[in-house]
């Protein structure tokens, strides 16, 4: 009778076992179909909803054109075909998961960026990845968080604070060109441009916000995988790491987790001393009898601690960090990108070169150094000609996205359904041979003043615009003025020789920003450079 019990019990268990697995397959497969089916809907109404819009060719009705994005040479040269043939936009899917509208037209254009910050948002598709790294700081935040940040943020980007860092760009560029004279000397001539300016623009971040670490080093290097690793999520075909619940348990997103604890560590640290050093000062001022005759130039760290909003608050140590983070994320590769294409299009064309090298040597005849001061960037219109066609040419960012919380109006009788993500391409509308003559062309007489009237407005955006433009332009345009000037000063470019392709071809190479496939080389001459 025991045994009869026994199996008697064991066949119930197990009969109860199955019985719950039924039912919670069952569940499963209900809340399945029910989420197919709603993804299934949603994608037939944004497919009728955006069928003013011209659309290319898909792979099917389901998977739209998923996997026909490409960051490669190929894929610029397909997004002019697009530019070619849709003259102004046109719909893309992604799979029955994103609806895009792609737009490279001013006209187009223009409404999009110029809308209100308060119907405004940054989309699930690109920031999202971005936000575990950089938090809700302004480039990701929205409403009245992105409101009151770009308030208290703005301080920092003033003219009077930009000036002081005039001697930090001028101090990193001379490391730079230090290095290559050594190189030179030795016999390499021809060098690697991504290289060597990302180390410069990164010094010259560093100097505007130092950090109190004994690990920079370790941090650079954790902030450069991050990079890497965010930029594989982008490039990648897996739709299905677009998730977080499926990425983090993947051996890629487990390191991007490791990588984000080290960063998030050091920047807290830089925070919490910075806290302590200026309250320390305070209290020494404070009790102080003599006021003192001389302030310290105050960095990014410290403008961000002093701000205060119109209820005097200001920003949180968790806020501090993400804008902190973000200076480093937005300022770095981008700034970089934009000097090395600029050296590569002077490079390609010596008549340009030499029109601005004379510029600086005019402006710095009489001088008994070779720096360039906050007044000079004023005086180098043709220069700044010759950057803003190469911003145009080779923008570092090739696209931004946004949606909208309600519908948006367009030329033409069509309509953004709220929601609906528009990928604003910066590349289509600044070679859009509707917008632009010849638009491949290197012309830097496009921007000469005397034509600036005949400039459709947002035909050039390298920044953005509107509300949400880039709020450090100004910082990224002065670094700029100055490396390239000091550059045409001391150094004679012309293109130099890819080793990986055995020939001095470049192939565009576009990921967070335009960068070239195995390097963008130039080769070098010195110019009575000072020891």
């Amino acid at each position: 009778m025991t045994l009869l019990h026994t199996v008697l019990a064991l066949v119930l268990s197990w009969t109860g076992l199955y019985s719950v697995l039924y039912i919670f397959s069952i569940g499963l497969i209900t809340v399945v179909a029910l989420w197919t089916a709603r993804l299934l809907l949603r994608h037939a109404w944004y497919t009728h909803k955006l069928s003013c819009f011209s659309k290319p060719q898909t792979r099917s009705w389901l998977l739209g054109h998923l996997g026909k994005m490409q960051s490669t040479e190929e894929g610029l040269q397909r997004v002019d075909d697009l530019v070619q043939t849709y003259k102004h936009s046109c719909c893309w899917f992604i799979g029955p998961f994103y609806h895009l509208v792609r737009l490279f037209h001013p006209d187009y254009v223009k409404p999009l960026l110029m809308a209100a910050a308060s119907i405004t948002v940054k989309d699930e598709l690109i920031y999202h990845h971005l936000q575990p790294w950089l938090g809700n700081s302004v480039l990701i935040s929205n409403g009245e968080v992105w409101s009151r940040k770009r308030r208290l943020l703005t301080p920092a980007f003033h003219f009077d604070i930009l000036k002081s860092y005039i001697a930090v760009f001028n101090s990193s560029a001379k490391t730079m060109h230090d290095k290559w004279c050594r190189l030179v000397a030795e016999g390499k001539t021809n060098l690697e441009m991504f290289d060597h300016v990302s180390l410069m623009t990164l010094d010259s971040l560093l100097k505007c916000q130092p950090l109190i670490s004994t690990d920079i080093f370790h941090f650079c290097c954790t902030c450069l995988f991050l990079r890497r690793l965010s930029l594989q999520v982008f490039q990648e075909k897996n739709i299905l790491h677009h998730w977080d619940w499926i990425y983090w348990k993947t051996q890629q997103g487990k390191q991007f987790k490791q990588a984000l604890n080290t960063v998030h560590r050091f920047t807290r640290d830089v925070v919490e001393k910075r806290h302590t050093l200026l309250n320390q000062q305070r209290e020494t001022e404070t009790q102080s009898e003599i006021a003192p005759t001389a302030q310290k130039r105050k960095d990014f760290v410290d403008i961000l601690l002093l701000t205060k909003d119109e209820d005097g608050q200001g920003l949180t140590d968790e806020e501090m960090q993400a804008e902190a983070n973000t200076f480093m994320f937005a300022g770095h590769d981008t700034t970089a990108s934009a000097i090395c294409w600029t050296l590569y299009n002077l490079a390609r064309h010596e008549h340009y070169q030499e029109k601005c090298r004379q510029e600086v040597m005019d402006l710095m005849e009489g001088r008994d150094g070779q720096e360039i001061e906050w007044e000079d960037l004023s005086n180098l219109p043709f220069t700044t000609m010759c950057i803003k066609e190469s911003l145009r040419l080779h923008s570092p960012v090739q696209a931004v996205t946004r949606s909208y919380t309600q519908d948006m109006v367009l030329p033409g009788n069509r309509t953004v359904p709220a929601g609906t993500i528009c990928l604003v391409s910066i590349y289509g509308t600044h070679h859009n041979p509707t917008v632009w003559t010849n638009p491949h062309e290197y012309d830097p007489q496009r921007f000469d003043p005397s034509n600036k009237k005949s400039q459709t407005s947002h035909a050039f955006i390298p920044f953005s615009s509107g509300p949400r433009n880039c709020i450090g332009q100004k910082f990224a345009m002065a670094e700029l003025r100055v490396v390239v000037a000091l550059t045409l000063l001391r150094f004679r470019l012309t293109p130099g020789v890819n080793p990986e392709l055995g020939s001095s071809r470049v192939r565009r190479l576009p990921q967070l920003v335009l960068r070239a496939e195995g390097g963008l080389w130039l080769q070098l001459e010195p110019l009575n450079t000072p020891t």
